[in-house]
């Protein structure tokens, strides 16, 4: 099976998962516990919390670890909406957000709050002066994804949380699909709240870190919660921590060999379809905007679930859009964002690329799409 679904969990990197092995026979303790085995895994959890403040460029206080994306999404929001800086009960969101997030957003709104969901253009991008229209007096938290996972564009968080700051509005991002692809810089440092996934990095499944401003007085979603600080209860996987760690530090480091390489695969990839004149459509932006290792796109005319079905029965694992939304009827929550629906909807699919993905197997698969959509369009 040639692996073209890398923006839904990546494969355990091998240094990481020795690390996992070593930690679990040697720092297996409770870190809440007072005694010296749970002095060890302890230390090993605050040396682990210190380099995610270092990768992250954030302070060490308001790093919490968490069992992933989703989780760390639905904390750091319930913090930040227990520490707003003003009343209202108005959040602003994408209408392209990640199930943990948008699932939220429907609970929160059958609880009395209003949810504003902002539409993505033409490119998947959420515009500066469409944010700034739906804000209202009453708003005290927006949380927009950085790196979409569909389309993987990237939003201008800098800015949305610039101008966040100014009046009084507390931003939270999901960071999931961005972390370890690219730089942080002061990004991080830019919104109250964030999360990241470990299996989007190369580490384990079921880790995560959440981001929040120490600065804020949040208060626990589940009283009497110890671990973690009160973020969230549950003993912590110190082991997966730990590998999760060494994964960041591992992506962290090849971050611009990593970029440049799947920029060009994405090339490749487009140079291949062109050439066989093969009629299809790639979403999304350029540059700075876009993360290079995922592409969503569509062929004419053909569904993008027997685009899937077809390559799997090629040894090629796509996807038609992010996991959590495998298995809905509706379509990918991006086309809908971009005002694409109906028929034109449905043919939507998505390739990501990753650290095992050579260049022969992308002009392969480009290959095999083209074949595709000849054999669709000769019926």
């Amino acid at each position: 099976m040639k692996y073209f679904d890398y923006a839904a969990t990546c494969p355990l990197d091998r240094d990481a998962a020795d690390i996992f092995i070593k930690a679990s026979t040697e720092y297996f303790g409770n870190s809440q516990s007072l005694h010296e085995a749970g002095s060890a895994a302890a230390n090993l959890l605050e040396s682990c919390r210190q380099e995610f403040a270092r990768l992250l460029d954030v302070e060490e206080a308001g790093v919490y670890f968490t069992s992933g994306g989703s989780e760390g999404n639905y904390l750091g929001i319930m913090a930040l909406l227990s520490a707003k800086r003003k009343n209202g009960r108005h959040i602003i969101t994408g209408a392209a957000e990640h199930s943990s997030v948008y699932n939220l957003m429907k609970k929160l709104e059958g609880e009395g709050w209003e949810v504003t969901f902002l539409p993505m253009d033409e490119d998947g991008i959420i515009k500066i002066d469409t944010f700034i229209k739906a804000v209202r007096p009453e708003t005290v938290l927006v949380s927009i994804q950085h790196g979409n996972p569909e389309i993987g564009t990237l939003q201008p968080i800098q800015n949305i949380a610039g101008y966040c700051r100014s009046n009084g509005i507390l931003i939270h991002s999901d960071f999931v699909q961005s972390f370890g692809k690219i730089s942080m810089n002061s990004l991080a440092r830019s919104v109250d709240a964030l999360s990241i996934s470990g299996h989007k990095f190369y580490g384990p499944k079921g880790t995560g870190v959440a981001y929040v401003n120490p600065k804020l007085a949040w208060k626990p979603y589940i009283d009497g919660t110890v671990h973690e600080k009160g973020f969230r209860p549950g003993t912590v996987n110190v082991p997966g921590i730990a590998a999760m760690t060494a994964a960041a530090q591992k992506a962290h480091s090849l971050i611009k060999q990593e970029h440049d390489r799947l920029k060009e695969l994405r090339t490749i990839f487009a140079d291949t379809l062109t050439e066989l004149k093969s009629p299809y459509t790639i979403f999304g932006s350029e540059g700075d905007e876009q993360l290079p290792g995922i592409v969503g796109m569509a062929l004419k005319g053909v569904e993008g679930q027997f685009v899937l079905l077809e390559c799997d029965r090629k040894e090629f694992a796509i996807s038609t859009g992010t996991a959590c939304h495998t298995g809905l009827l509706s379509p990918a929550k991006t086309m809908a964002a971009m005002g694409i629906n109906g028929k034109e909807a449905k043919e939507f699919f998505r390739i990501s690329f990753g650290r095992k993905t050579a260049a022969s197997d992308v002009v392969e698969l480009g290959k095999l799409l083209a074949s595709i959509s000849g054999r669709v369009a000769a019926v």
